[in-house]
């Protein structure tokens, strides 16, 4: 059973420190947050790395996609999903690996993500959550290493989640916690799946979302969840 902390800072701790960074992941742990969220794409040469968006332009100021960048091109600022797990083992942090594959490469991607984990995640750490927007991800992790426990992305929870869930042999729901019904949330934890909400800084919404049943918070600001749930 998948077994989840109340909360997991999101992308580290950007409220704090910069995005899907090591720093970030630091400031996370600093703030008490047991486990982050990261995003996992691939480069041009299909190196893991940690980073949200196609282009680097927003979070590192180089206008390029990261899909026509070598590994060894990337600015020292974004670290290689092996750079990432070799600082959750120092820090001792669990963590919720969202495959964010760029277009086309959603099966790739996976594939790419679960062998890294495979060779390379610590027996000290909680087994880590893989979760996707993209259905074609979550099946291509399943077919390549069902033993890693896998979330649905849902933007907004729609009648057909449970079918999309099923399809990909998730346990868990992750979804937007501005746009969840009190009605949904009781429909996820009753068909018996593992409730997380993304992404929330508000200690008393946060509250008011545990109290229709989310199992878990994700946030900028793991340190503000953590002293309004506790």
């Amino acid at each position: 059973m998948l077994q989840l902390p109340k909360v997991v800072g999101h992308r580290g701790a950007m409220a704090y420190a910069p995005e899907n960074t090591l720093e970030s992941f630091r400031e996370a742990h600093r703030r008490g947050a047991t486990w982050v969220e990261i995003d996992v794409k691939l480069t041009k040469d299909g190196v893991p790395i940690v980073m949200h968006d196609s282009s680097l332009r927003r979070t590192t100021g180089v206008d390029r996609l990261a899909s026509e960048m070598t590994a060894a091109e990337l600015p020292p600022s974004v670290p290689t999903f092996a750079q990432a797990i070799a600082c959750f083992a120092e820090l001792g942090l669990g963590c919720n690996v969202e495959i964010k594959p760029c277009e086309g490469r959603e099966a790739e991607t996976a594939r790419v993500t679960v062998a890294a984990l495979r060779a390379q995640w610590p027996a000290t750490l909680p087994a880590p959550l893989l979760s996707s927007f993209k259905d074609a991800s979550l099946a291509a992790a399943r077919e390549a290493a069902p033993e890693f426990a896998r979330a649905l992305l849902i933007d907004e929870v729609k009648d057909d989640w449970q079918v999309r869930a099923e399809a990909v042999s998730a346990v868990g729901i992750n979804t937007n916690g501005k746009r969840l019904t009190a009605v949904r949330a009781v429909e996820i934890r009753k068909a018996g799946y593992v409730l997380s909400v993304y992404t929330i800084n508000d200690g008393d919404v946060a509250r008011a979302l545990v109290g229709m049943g989310v199992q878990c918070v994700i946030s900028d600001a793991p340190d503000v969840i953590l002293a309004a749930l506790a």
